[in-house]
């Protein structure tokens, strides 16, 4: 059903009264979270959302909610954000040629709706529900297999700036496997952080600059926090003053801020694997175990997250300016 404008505002922006019944609801301030600004550069994120057989229906129900939501706001986004375990039980042995490219991805999140680059970056499952097909490999190829495809997964780590004319922002993506100690990963971790310190310590080209993986440093949820990424990347993240680390993996939505630290924390992990329960942590400003994706908008002088369910409502939106000063709502 197409939202009206009007509606959307009052249906999308409204914090809705259902989002105070969802498990491990946050602080849910007053409603006054502005509509989005179709002028800027806009980037949709959804992470944990490669699932299979009856769990598809909770994809499809999420990427709708992607699709009524850009349409409603008037957005075309710049990038859609894959923030991994893309193919929850592998390939089955048919690589780039898998019928799950077109289920999972292509018809999934449709050119037409989304006609942008989809940055994907290696998940967990990506790496353990591969068997004998080698899910990784297939994904690194599957560009080159496609190359009309959005899909884009140049390397296991890489870098993009949003927008190719004037950027706003720099992205680096990361794979955060060799920090999850049940995952076969590897022996590249330490070619990959070296790349990382160089590219941190580059000037900075854009306003902005944010980090992507696929598992949190800091987490309130059932996974709790990455200790390879607390110990490795996070004092990264601060000396280089990162604006925004975003990820997946926990199987909800939250939004994480610590005193003095630099970074923003925004966990998306909710595009259609099973939600998980939050843990009864007090350090997150916000944290549902519902389905849904998130938005980030870009402006010169801040940039605003909100978090959406899978009714294309806004669950919670924080805006973030350039002396580092978080304002929820």
């Amino acid at each position: 059903m197409t939202l009206t404008r009007r509606r959307f505002l009052k249906q999308t922006f409204g914090f809705s009264a259902a989002a105070l019944l969802s498990r491990g609801a946050g602080p849910l301030l007053a409603a006054k979270a502005e509509a989005p600004d179709s002028q800027a550069c806009h980037m949709l994120a959804v992470g944990d959302y490669g699932v299979k057989d009856r769990d598809l229906e909770r994809q499809k129900a999420v990427a709708g909610a992607m699709a009524r939501y850009a349409s409603a706001a008037n957005l075309k986004p710049a990038a859609l954000a894959m923030l991994g375990d893309n193919f929850y039980g592998g390939l089955a042995g048919k690589g780039v040629k898998s019928p799950r490219w077109d289920i999972n991805v292509e018809q999934m999140y449709p050119a037409g709706t989304f006609p942008c680059p989809m940055y994907a970056m290696l998940g967990n499952h990506d790496y353990n529900d591969e068997a004998d097909d080698r899910s990784v490999a297939a994904q690194l190829a599957y560009r080159q297999h496609a190359p009309d495809s959005r899909w884009t997964l140049p390397a296991k780590w890489y870098r993009f700036d949003l927008l190719a004319q004037d950027p706003l922002a720099s992205f680096i993506v990361l794979d955060t496997n060799w920090a999850d100690g049940s995952v076969h990963y590897p022996d590249d971790h330490k070619q990959q952080m070296d790349w990382l310190a160089g590219e941190l310590a580059r000037p900075r080209p854009t306003p902005w600059l944010f980090v992507l993986g696929h598992h949190p440093v800091f987490n309130d949820g059932k996974h709790g926090d990455t200790k390879g990424l607390v110990e490795q990347l996070d004092p990264l993240l601060r000396k280089n003053k990162v604006d925004l680390y975003l990820c997946g993996h926990d199987h909800d939505l939250q939004h994480l801020e610590f005193d003095g630290h630099p970074t923003s924390f925004v966990v998306s992990g909710a595009g259609g694997a099973k939600s998980y329960e939050l843990a009864a942590r007090p350090r997150r400003r916000f944290g549902q175990s519902v389905y849904g994706f998130s938005h980030l908008e870009i402006q010169k002088d801040r940039f605003i997250v909100r978090h959406i369910d899978a009714n294309a409502t806004v669950l919670y939106a924080f805006t973030k300016t350039h002396d580092g000063h978080v304002t929820a709502g």
